[in-house]
């Protein structure tokens, strides 16, 4: 389900609003109760009618002090009474009110994720990671300080959920679910800002995976040392990249079409021992037959003790904490998750 929220004071001024009614309120019944000398009823009735302006007449004379402050009270009160007026008109006849109540449930929405990823900065790294966790149906919150400019409102309602805020904020972090998150993609433009929510994401939450971008290499060391589990120059790989083109033509056309991106659609993906279903674990590949009946290829292993194998011989056990890197078509690979793996992620 989409839901959209902006991080906006709409809801604080209506607040506002009743707080200074409140206080010019409780001011009123204290002039009339103690200069005026009226009972706690009658000073109640003799502000709501001056603050109203219905102009009813006093319930007793006034002495000229009473008079004279009571003459700076309306005037005062002319401004609140506008102002409180506007506001409650604007509510109902804009339906801000309405708006305030889908924002709050949107709050509580976004306050149930769980396992979920948060993306900071929806630029041009952040748009396309948004795409990637997708296409693999991750859960996932932006964070984008121009919502608006970038478009987030017009999406789908069936595409993800966002923040409008300022990622190195605190609350805007709590509030796309940092405590509960599984990992956090911090794509702002400035290595500071990502430094900086590299930082506090570790604080708020221990356990999350954090992948930076970094745009100096002076930064990569410190996005470490903040906490992140992974940085990703997108400039220097990019750059690298378009060398390759020319430098070895034929591997990067192969990794492009590992990648998808090529005009033959494979893909890479891992699956864990704990995904697969029971029948299929601590059994050698060779025992899974995986390409006979999925023509899906087992391309790495990593080992839960010695790291990755490329290329792992038919013999190897899949055990507790091993992880097997495979590729293939779309297609090809909804026949091995329906087959070997259990129901979701």
């Amino acid at each position: 389900m989409f839901r959209f929220l902006l991080y906006s004071g709409a809801l604080n001024r209506l607040l506002w609003a009743l707080f200074l009614l409140l206080i010019s309120i409780g001011t009123g019944i204290l002039l009339f109760y103690t200069v005026g000398k009226y009972s706690f009823v009658n000073a109640f009735y003799m502000t709501i009618i001056t603050i109203s302006t219905i102009g009813f007449g006093e319930i007793e004379p006034l002495s000229p002090t009473g008079r004279m402050l009571t003459s700076i009270y309306i005037l005062i009160n002319l401004g609140i009474f506008a102002y409180f007026i506007s506001i409650i008109t604007r509510y109902v006849l804009e339906g801000e009110l309405q708006k305030a109540y889908i924002k709050y449930m949107y709050i509580q929405e976004l306050s149930k994720l769980h396992n979920h990823v948060i993306v900071c900065g929806y630029g041009r790294n952040g748009r396309k990671a948004c795409e990637e966790l997708m296409r693999n149906k991750y859960t996932f919150v932006v964070i984008e300080s121009d919502a608006v400019g970038k478009g987030l409102p017009n999406l789908s309602r069936e595409t993800f959920s966002f923040v409008e805020g300022d990622a190195t904020q605190d609350d805007v972090l709590r509030l796309a679910g940092i405590m509960h998150a599984r990992a956090i993609i911090t794509a702002l433009p400035k290595d500071a800002d990502n430094v900086y929510i590299a930082l506090t994401a570790r604080e708020f939450n221990p356990d999350i995976t954090i992948i930076a971008r970094a745009t100096d290499e002076s930064a990569v060391k410190k996005l470490y040392r903040a906490g992140a589990n992974h940085v990703v120059m997108p400039d220097y790989i990019g750059g690298m990249h378009m060398a390759h083109h020319i430098t070895q033509p034929e591997v990067v056309e192969f990794l492009e079409m590992l990648s998808g991106t090529g005009e033959v659609k494979l893909k890479m993906q891992e699956i864990s021992y704990r995904e697969l279903k029971s029948e299929f674990r601590d059994k050698s590949i060779r025992e899974l037959n995986i390409r006979k009946h999925t023509h899906v290829t087992v391309l790495g292993f990593k080992h839960a003790g010695k790291g990755f194998i490329i290329n792992p011989g038919a013999d190897l056990l899949v055990h507790e904490g091993d992880v097997l890197i495979i590729l293939g078509t779309e297609d090809d690979l909804d026949t091995f998750r329906k087959m070997y793996a259990n129901a979701a992620k």
